[in-house]
């Protein structure tokens, strides 16, 4: 009887401990998945604030670029209704010419300046079914 007893108490530590430890790893894996979603939540609400805060002062806006050398360019920026065209190197912005801006200048859609992934849908959404091979009826 004593062999019996000892058994089954040695089963119910090994289950015990075995048991402790799958809690251990459990509470370890929600802790780890809880500061994961935290930084995803921060970084999506960042992106967001980060956004809003440049369509609200959207005063100044880069025209086009171009450029001139290894580390200079020709910017043509746009501050309400002048162009300002300057020039951008290493250590120093220069203006180069100021010009009003011009009356027929496209518009941007929101879909021209959506991002690549957004035109790829639109795209293969669109796509043209390939033609199958003529059937003989």
């Amino acid at each position: 009887m004593s062999v019996a007893t000892t058994s089954a108490e040695s089963i119910d530590a090994l289950g015990g401990d075995a048991l402790m430890g799958m809690a251990a790893l459990g509470k370890t894996a929600a802790a780890l998945a809880l500061v994961i979603a935290i930084i995803l939540l921060c970084t999506a609400a960042l992106k967001r604030v980060q956004q809003q805060r440049f369509d609200s002062g959207a005063r100044l806006k880069v025209v086009g670029s171009t450029a001139v050398g290894g580390r200079e360019r020709v910017v043509v920026v746009e501050i309400e209704d002048t162009w300002l065209v300057v020039g951008v190197s290493g250590g120093r912005i220069t203006k180069l010419h100021e010009r009003p801006a011009p009356a027929d200048r496209p518009v941007v859609s929101r879909e021209a300046s959506a991002g690549f992934s957004q035109r790829l849908a639109k795209a293969l959404g669109k796509r043209p079914s390939k033609p199958g091979p003529p059937s003989t009826s």
